[in-house]
């Protein structure tokens, strides 16, 4: 119980922290609405050029788009903590390995509270907009309450997968000298093999079936995909479950790498 109230300390510390930039939350997401908007534009006049090769309806297409813009924040593989890849580089680990907490477990916490205090303060005046839009460029309604109680689901356990996968370059970090080619790289591959640019239906049905085991696919493809409706049955099934089993293994190898970490620190800097 005790070590709970420390993690929740860290967690509402980085929570408070996320809520005071407000205002560059709020451009932020002025920002992702035109972005949203056009790639509505861009994605109707695909369908208008060929809707057999369409593989998704427009509402669902257009959900995807508004609710990948809204919970972008959380999502984005490319958007870590800075305080940490410092903290290797400069030698104040050193200090970090000295307190009676897991550095594993207040990596991950304070990673999660600072994207979901920023995905808050963007989704609500991005969500509020693409609502009142007029079709079909408006946000429709989720397919039902299960889907959508499904998608508030697999949106956490999502965030889950995308932080424990995060975490791989922070502890990375300890075994090379700068983190900044592990950033790029990790970076250019997981917003191309998670949806963030192309949902996943658009890709070929070979491709697309690979793409689904990959962890990746539960970040963006999965809960979005289920709001809509656009996901039902047992392939919604099956990725929840490949989404369980990939938080569970990105979690239990990223500790055992973050203790062989720890046993073999080389402090760079200090």
């Amino acid at each position: 119980m005790r070590a709970c109230k420390k993690y929740f300390s860290f967690f509402r510390l980085r929570f408070n922290m996320g809520l005071q930039y407000r205002m560059a939350a709020v451009s932020g997401a002025f920002t992702q609405i035109l972005w949203g908007f056009m790639e509505c534009l861009a994605f109707l006049a695909f369908r208008q050029a060929d809707p057999a090769a369409y593989p998704m309806t427009v509402s669902a297409t257009v959900s995807y788009v508004w609710l990948r813009e809204a919970f972008f924040s959380a999502f984005r593989t490319w958007q870590t903590d800075g305080e940490v890849f410092d903290s290797i580089m400069d030698g104040g680990i050193a200090y970090e390995l000295c307190r009676p907490v897991s550095v594993y477990n207040m990596w991950f916490v304070k990673t999660v509270a600072g994207r979901i205090s920023v995905a808050t303060l963007r989704s609500i005046p991005l969500l509020a907009v693409a609502c009142l839009l007029p079709k079909p460029f408006r946000l429709s309604p989720p397919a039902g309450p299960v889907p959508f109680m499904l998608f508030v689901l697999t949106l956490f356990l999502g965030l889950g997968v995308t932080v424990a996968f995060c975490m791989f370059t922070y502890i990375l970090a300890f075994f090379t000298i700068s983190p900044q080619g592990l950033r790029m790289m990790f970076t250019s591959m997981v917003d191309f093999l998670s949806g963030a640019i192309i949902p996943l239906p658009f890709m070929p049905d070979g491709v697309r079936t690979f793409l689904e085991l990959l962890p990746f696919a539960g970040m963006f493809n999965l809960p979005l995909r289920i709001y809509s409706g656009d996901l039902t049955g047992a392939s919604m099934l099956r990725g929840i479950g490949l989404q369980c089993f990939w938080l569970v293994t990105l979690l239990l190898a990223g500790k055992a790498l973050c203790r062989a970490a720890e046993h073999k620190v080389v402090v760079q800097g200090g």
